[in-house]
């Protein structure tokens, strides 16, 4: 069997047109596993409550951060593909779980060069149903329905992975400012009752080790604190990103932000371990919205570190990765 990697992330609009953004936003919310709701009552809050207003304020927020080349994402998600196919023998391709590049196109692309064989690599280093989850159901749909012959091997999570931590810290180090009160690790929230699935899976299935993903986030900035050698009151973890009117996991980031100021933190610098890939939800909400609020809080200094993007050192991480199990099927 010929064998190949496809790199798969969360995806973008096409354009920052109003109606492109519009038909992101459908595709995404209308996924049963981010919005978990019965199909009618999502069907009823996707068109009836989000789509007739936020599609046009999103596309504002996408035109702060949009590129020449294009989305911030998709273009970083490509460079990311084109660097680690220079490294690797067998055929590398990238997919997004919504909109373009399809994950479909992209197996179609495998296929075309002979792939039989794939790992599929959902570029999200802690897992949720939301997330690695609706990858996987995406992409084995796909497969059973186009392309029967393919077999598909899935790496999951990398959250703790020795290699993984080690690069995202000295990535980390890097970037952080010579002085600083705080290093905040502000990670992508999901609502309460995600992770509430997840601890009854745990129940019912102890021999996965399922973590729920609040644990997997604390688990994983530990991991990097130790790297990094901090001492722990210089860091913490919160949750960025609410929708709707239904508890997230907690503390919040931007009540976090608010309160660091009268806490006498008033130089910080903030991370984004939920993305390997810098986005709308980091260029925009965390690069600027949140910087605007520490400030206008009593903040004084606030830094956002990128993500891993293509730094040489990730690539290296996702072609080993690609490379040892390409050899162990052998």
């Amino acid at each position: 069997m010929k064998k190949g990697v496809l790199l798969i992330n969360l995806g973008s609009p096409d354009s920052t047109d109003v109606q492109d953004v519009k038909k992101y936003l459908r595709e995404f919310l209308m996924d049963p596993l981010v919005l978990d709701s019965p199909y009618l009552v999502r069907k009823f809050v996707v068109e009836g409550a989000i789509l007739p207003k936020r599609p046009a304020d999103s596309a504002e927020a996408y035109k702060k951060i949009w590129w020449d080349e294009g989305s911030p994402l998709i273009v970083l998600s490509r460079k990311l593909q084109d660097k680690v196919q220079s490294q690797l023998d067998i055929p590398v391709a990238l997919g997004m779980r919504y909109q373009n590049p399809s994950i479909k196109s992209a197996l179609q692309e495998l296929q075309d060069k002979g792939v039989t064989d794939v790992l599929v690599i959902p570029l999200y280093p802690q897992y949720t149903m939301s997330s690695t989850e609706t990858v996987v159901v995406k992409t084995n749909k796909v497969q059973k329905k186009y392309f029967k012959n393919m077999n598909l091997t899935f790496l999951n999570s990398f959250y703790n992975r020795p290699d993984y931590v080690k690069v995202l810290a000295e990535d980390i180090k890097s970037k952080l400012p010579e002085t600083f009160d705080m290093l905040l690790f502000s990670y992508h929230g999901i609502p309460e009752r995600h992770d509430e699935k997840a601890i009854k899976k745990a129940k019912k299935y102890p021999e996965l080790n399922i973590k729920t993903y609040r644990d997997q986030c604390f688990e994983s900035t530990e991991l990097v604190r130790q790297e990094l050698g901090l001492p722990k009151e210089k860091v913490k973890v919160s949750f960025q990103s609410r929708l709707g009117k239904d508890p997230w996991i907690k503390p919040y980031t931007d009540y976090v932000l608010r309160d660091f100021p009268e806490q006498g933190v008033k130089n910080i610098a903030v991370v984004a371990p939920a993305f390997v890939s810098d986005c709308l939800e980091t260029l925009e909400e965390i690069a600027m919205e949140y910087d605007e609020l520490f400030r206008e809080s009593g903040g004084e200094n606030y830094s956002y570190i990128s993500c891993l993007n293509i730094s040489d050192a990730w690539v290296e991480v996702l072609a080993k990765w690609s490379e040892g199990w390409a050899n162990q099927e052998n």
